[in-house]
Protein backbone atom coordinates (compact mmCIF):
# COMPACT_ATOMS: atom_id res chain seq x y z
CA UNK A 1 0.00 0.00 0.00
CA UNK A 2 0.92 3.36 -0.97
CA UNK A 3 1.12 6.63 1.36
CA UNK A 4 -1.83 8.52 0.31
CA UNK A 5 -1.30 12.37 0.13
CA UNK A 6 1.89 12.59 1.36
CA UNK A 7 3.41 15.86 1.90
CA UNK A 8 6.83 16.00 -0.03
CA UNK A 9 7.47 19.88 0.56
CA UNK A 10 6.32 22.36 3.31
CA UNK A 11 5.96 25.99 3.10
CA UNK A 12 8.05 28.13 5.51
CA UNK A 13 8.49 32.03 6.46
CA UNK A 14 11.89 33.09 6.45
CA UNK A 15 14.00 36.39 6.57
CA UNK A 16 16.96 37.16 4.63
CA UNK A 17 20.11 38.92 6.30
CA UNK A 18 19.38 42.63 4.57
CA UNK A 19 15.68 42.16 6.97
CA UNK A 20 13.55 41.07 3.50
CA UNK A 21 10.69 38.25 4.62
CA UNK A 22 9.40 36.09 2.24
CA UNK A 23 7.90 32.11 2.05
CA UNK A 24 10.14 29.71 1.24
CA UNK A 25 9.25 25.48 0.21
CA UNK A 26 11.53 23.09 1.98
CA UNK A 27 11.91 19.31 1.02
CA UNK A 28 9.95 17.33 4.01
CA UNK A 29 12.23 15.00 6.22
CA UNK A 30 11.00 12.50 8.46
CA UNK A 31 11.60 9.22 10.31
CA UNK A 32 10.40 5.73 8.82
CA UNK A 33 10.50 2.83 10.06
CA UNK A 34 10.53 -0.44 8.31
CA UNK A 35 9.21 -3.35 10.06
CA UNK A 36 9.14 -7.15 9.01
CA UNK A 37 6.06 -9.18 9.55
CA UNK A 38 6.44 -12.47 10.48
CA UNK A 39 3.38 -15.65 9.86
CA UNK A 40 3.21 -16.42 13.55
CA UNK A 41 2.22 -13.09 14.26
CA UNK A 42 5.53 -11.59 15.30
CA UNK A 43 6.95 -8.11 14.02
CA UNK A 44 10.63 -7.00 14.19
CA UNK A 45 11.88 -3.25 13.81
CA UNK A 46 15.06 -3.46 11.05
CA UNK A 47 15.28 0.12 10.02
CA UNK A 48 14.74 3.68 10.47
CA UNK A 49 15.52 5.90 7.80
CA UNK A 50 15.10 9.75 7.50
CA UNK A 51 13.52 10.23 4.03
CA UNK A 52 10.96 12.06 2.40
CA UNK A 53 7.55 10.96 2.75
CA UNK A 54 5.93 9.34 -0.30
CA UNK A 55 6.69 6.02 -2.38
CA UNK A 56 7.07 4.34 1.03
CA UNK A 57 5.75 0.55 0.18
CA UNK A 58 8.62 1.09 -2.80
CA UNK A 59 10.95 2.07 -0.68
CA UNK A 60 10.84 -0.15 1.89
CA UNK A 61 10.28 -3.39 -0.55
CA UNK A 62 13.66 -2.12 -2.43
CA UNK A 63 15.75 -1.60 1.13
CA UNK A 64 14.72 -5.18 1.38
CA UNK A 65 15.33 -6.16 -1.64
CA UNK A 66 18.56 -4.31 -2.45
CA UNK A 67 19.72 -5.45 1.60
CA UNK A 68 19.57 -9.15 0.12
CA UNK A 69 17.01 -9.91 2.74
CA UNK A 70 14.14 -10.83 0.29
CA UNK A 71 14.69 -12.21 -3.42
CA UNK A 72 10.80 -12.02 -4.67
CA UNK A 73 7.92 -9.93 -4.07
CA UNK A 74 6.19 -13.20 -3.88
CA UNK A 75 7.42 -13.12 -0.81
CA UNK A 76 5.71 -10.35 0.77
CA UNK A 77 1.91 -10.84 1.49
CA UNK A 78 1.24 -7.07 2.05
CA UNK A 79 2.18 -3.85 2.97
CA UNK A 80 0.87 -1.33 5.19
CA UNK A 81 1.31 1.65 7.32
CA UNK A 82 0.80 1.23 10.83
CA UNK A 83 0.79 3.57 14.06
CA UNK A 84 0.47 7.42 13.98
CA UNK A 85 2.16 10.05 11.89
CA UNK A 86 4.39 11.80 14.34
CA UNK A 87 1.95 14.86 16.09
CA UNK A 88 -0.95 12.64 15.54
CA UNK A 89 -3.43 12.72 17.96
CA UNK A 90 -4.67 9.25 19.23
CA UNK A 91 -8.04 9.59 19.60
CA UNK A 92 -8.75 11.48 16.59
CA UNK A 93 -6.75 9.45 13.97
CA UNK A 94 -8.58 9.05 11.11
CA UNK A 95 -7.44 6.46 7.71
CA UNK A 96 -5.54 9.34 5.94
CA UNK A 97 -3.20 9.26 8.80
CA UNK A 98 -3.14 6.31 9.20
CA UNK A 99 -1.87 5.75 5.53
CA UNK A 100 0.90 8.73 6.11
CA UNK A 101 2.20 7.32 9.23
CA UNK A 102 6.08 6.80 9.74
CA UNK A 103 5.76 3.16 10.20
CA UNK A 104 5.31 0.54 7.54
CA UNK A 105 5.33 -3.42 7.64
CA UNK A 106 6.25 -5.35 5.35
CA UNK A 107 4.42 -9.04 6.00
CA UNK A 108 5.61 -11.66 4.45
CA UNK A 109 4.39 -15.04 3.35
CA UNK A 110 4.52 -18.38 4.69
CA UNK A 111 8.00 -20.44 3.98
CA UNK A 112 10.01 -17.89 3.59
CA UNK A 113 13.78 -18.55 4.54
CA UNK A 114 15.09 -15.62 5.98
CA UNK A 115 18.58 -14.53 7.03
CA UNK A 116 17.80 -13.92 10.45
CA UNK A 117 21.27 -12.63 11.50
CA UNK A 118 21.54 -10.58 9.30
CA UNK A 119 18.52 -9.33 10.72
CA UNK A 120 20.25 -8.44 14.04
CA UNK A 121 22.64 -5.99 12.61
CA UNK A 122 22.10 -2.48 12.97
CA UNK A 123 20.77 -0.90 9.54
CA UNK A 124 19.93 2.48 11.47
CA UNK A 125 20.75 5.05 8.12
CA UNK A 126 20.39 8.46 8.34
CA UNK A 127 19.84 11.14 5.12
CA UNK A 128 23.24 11.98 4.23
CA UNK A 129 24.91 8.31 4.96
CA UNK A 130 23.73 4.75 4.44
CA UNK A 131 26.86 2.39 4.63
CA UNK A 132 28.30 3.85 7.79
CA UNK A 133 25.39 3.05 9.62
CA UNK A 134 25.80 -0.33 9.13
CA UNK A 135 27.45 -2.26 12.44
CA UNK A 136 30.07 -4.10 10.42
CA UNK A 137 31.42 -4.22 7.17
CA UNK A 138 30.24 -8.08 6.70
CA UNK A 139 27.01 -6.75 6.07
CA UNK A 140 27.92 -4.93 2.63
CA UNK A 141 27.79 -8.40 1.04
CA UNK A 142 24.78 -9.07 0.23
CA UNK A 143 24.41 -11.33 -2.89
CA UNK A 144 25.47 -8.92 -5.75
CA UNK A 145 26.10 -10.84 -9.06
CA UNK A 146 28.48 -10.51 -11.91
CA UNK A 147 26.67 -8.11 -14.73
CA UNK A 148 26.69 -9.80 -17.95
CA UNK A 149 24.78 -8.20 -20.90
CA UNK A 150 26.04 -6.86 -23.87
CA UNK A 151 24.21 -2.92 -23.44
CA UNK A 152 25.77 -0.06 -25.40
CA UNK A 153 25.59 3.13 -24.38
CA UNK A 154 26.35 5.79 -26.39
CA UNK A 155 28.27 9.30 -25.09
CA UNK A 156 25.96 11.45 -26.41
CA UNK A 157 23.25 10.03 -24.90
CA UNK A 158 24.71 10.26 -21.31
CA UNK A 159 25.49 13.97 -21.91
CA UNK A 160 21.71 14.07 -22.39
CA UNK A 161 20.19 12.43 -18.93
CA UNK A 162 20.88 14.95 -16.21
CA UNK A 163 18.64 17.68 -18.34
CA UNK A 164 15.96 15.28 -18.67
CA UNK A 165 16.60 14.59 -14.92
CA UNK A 166 15.76 17.98 -13.97
CA UNK A 167 13.55 18.61 -16.27
CA UNK A 168 11.83 15.76 -14.20
CA UNK A 169 12.43 16.69 -11.09
CA UNK A 170 9.15 18.50 -9.65
CA UNK A 171 10.00 18.76 -5.70
CA UNK A 172 13.56 19.74 -6.21
CA UNK A 173 12.09 22.64 -8.90
CA UNK A 174 10.77 24.00 -5.74
CA UNK A 175 12.69 22.96 -2.87
CA UNK A 176 16.37 22.83 -4.36
CA UNK A 177 16.58 20.22 -1.24
CA UNK A 178 16.02 16.79 -2.80
CA UNK A 179 18.47 13.93 -4.43
CA UNK A 180 16.86 11.83 -7.33
CA UNK A 181 17.13 8.51 -9.47
CA UNK A 182 16.29 8.18 -12.77
CA UNK A 183 15.82 5.20 -14.84
CA UNK A 184 16.49 5.72 -18.70
CA UNK A 185 16.24 3.30 -21.28
CA UNK A 186 18.77 2.26 -23.63
CA UNK A 187 17.59 4.84 -26.24
CA UNK A 188 17.26 7.55 -23.60
CA UNK A 189 13.43 7.50 -22.67
CA UNK A 190 13.00 8.52 -18.79
CA UNK A 191 11.67 5.46 -17.28
CA UNK A 192 11.30 6.50 -13.64
CA UNK A 193 12.21 8.71 -11.40
CA UNK A 194 12.14 9.06 -8.23
CA UNK A 195 13.15 12.15 -5.24
CA UNK A 196 14.31 12.24 -1.48
CA UNK A 197 16.07 14.04 1.01
CA UNK A 198 18.63 10.46 1.13
CA UNK A 199 20.37 9.40 -2.36
CA UNK A 200 19.84 5.71 -1.43
CA UNK A 201 16.27 5.91 -0.24
CA UNK A 202 15.29 7.74 -4.19
CA UNK A 203 17.32 4.69 -5.39
CA UNK A 204 15.28 2.34 -2.92
CA UNK A 205 12.49 3.50 -4.38
CA UNK A 206 12.93 3.38 -7.85
CA UNK A 207 14.38 0.02 -7.42
CA UNK A 208 11.49 -1.42 -5.08
CA UNK A 209 9.08 -0.39 -7.94
CA UNK A 210 10.12 -2.02 -10.36
CA UNK A 211 10.90 -5.54 -8.11
CA UNK A 212 7.79 -5.19 -6.92
CA UNK A 213 6.67 -5.39 -10.54
CA UNK A 214 8.50 -7.95 -11.26
CA UNK A 215 11.03 -6.03 -13.98
CA UNK A 216 14.31 -6.67 -12.43
CA UNK A 217 16.84 -7.18 -12.92
CA UNK A 218 16.95 -4.56 -14.59
CA UNK A 219 19.84 -5.49 -17.49
CA UNK A 220 18.75 -3.09 -19.82
CA UNK A 221 18.43 0.41 -18.37
CA UNK A 222 21.16 2.82 -17.20
CA UNK A 223 21.26 4.68 -14.09
CA UNK A 224 21.60 8.57 -13.55
CA UNK A 225 22.30 9.67 -9.86
CA UNK A 226 21.75 13.37 -9.36
CA UNK A 227 24.68 13.67 -6.76
CA UNK A 228 28.41 11.55 -6.49
CA UNK A 229 28.13 7.94 -6.79
CA UNK A 230 29.30 6.21 -3.27
CA UNK A 231 29.23 2.31 -2.56
CA UNK A 232 26.07 1.84 -1.42
CA UNK A 233 24.23 3.28 -4.44
CA UNK A 234 27.07 1.21 -6.78
CA UNK A 235 25.68 -2.14 -4.72
CA UNK A 236 22.44 -1.43 -4.56
CA UNK A 237 22.46 -0.79 -8.67
CA UNK A 238 23.83 -4.29 -8.46
CA UNK A 239 21.57 -6.01 -6.87
CA UNK A 240 19.07 -4.86 -9.66
CA UNK A 241 21.10 -5.86 -12.43
CA UNK A 242 21.90 -2.48 -13.83
CA UNK A 243 24.76 -2.74 -16.35
CA UNK A 244 25.42 1.33 -16.54
CA UNK A 245 25.51 4.06 -14.04
CA UNK A 246 25.87 7.30 -14.33
CA UNK A 247 26.26 10.57 -11.18
CA UNK A 248 26.27 14.03 -11.69
CA UNK A 249 28.96 14.06 -9.10
CA UNK A 250 32.52 12.13 -8.51
CA UNK A 251 32.26 8.40 -7.68
CA UNK A 252 34.19 7.20 -4.34
CA UNK A 253 37.32 5.18 -4.69
CA UNK A 254 35.57 2.01 -3.11
CA UNK A 255 32.39 2.28 -5.52
CA UNK A 256 34.73 2.30 -8.50
CA UNK A 257 36.36 -1.02 -7.55
CA UNK A 258 32.89 -2.28 -6.86
CA UNK A 259 31.64 -1.45 -9.98
CA UNK A 260 34.81 -2.62 -11.43
CA UNK A 261 34.63 -6.21 -9.99
CA UNK A 262 31.35 -6.96 -11.09
CA UNK A 263 31.42 -5.78 -14.77
CA UNK A 264 29.18 -2.62 -14.47
CA UNK A 265 29.80 0.65 -16.21
CA UNK A 266 30.53 3.47 -13.87
CA UNK A 267 30.58 7.41 -15.22
CA UNK A 268 31.10 10.33 -12.85
CA UNK A 269 30.82 14.32 -13.23
CA UNK A 270 28.26 14.30 -15.45
CA UNK A 271 27.68 17.98 -16.61
CA UNK A 272 28.81 20.82 -18.63
CA UNK A 273 28.81 17.99 -21.97
CA UNK A 274 31.75 16.02 -20.35
CA UNK A 275 32.15 12.85 -18.17
CA UNK A 276 34.65 10.72 -16.90
CA UNK A 277 34.79 7.03 -17.47
CA UNK A 278 35.92 4.96 -14.16
CA UNK A 279 35.41 1.23 -15.77
CA UNK A 280 32.88 -0.77 -18.02
CA UNK A 281 34.28 1.70 -21.00
CA UNK A 282 33.57 -1.03 -23.45
CA UNK A 283 30.36 -0.15 -23.05
CA UNK A 284 30.35 3.04 -23.92
CA UNK A 285 30.42 4.32 -27.49
CA UNK A 286 30.98 7.28 -29.89
CA UNK A 287 27.27 7.24 -30.89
Amino acid sequence: MKAAQAVSQANVAVRTSDGREFGDSLAVEEPLEIRLGFPDGTHKAISITMRTPGDDAELAAGFLFTEGIITSPDQIKQIRHCGLKIGANKGTLDRASALNSNTIRVDLNDGIDLDLKRLERNFYTTSSCGVCGKASIEALATGVKQIDCDLKIAADLVHSLPKKLREAQAVFETTGGLHASALFNADGSLDIVREDVGRHNALDKVIGTKFMTNETPLSDKILLVSGRASFELVQKALMAGIPGLAAVGAPSSLAVELASEYGMTLVGFVRDGRFNIYCGEKRITSK
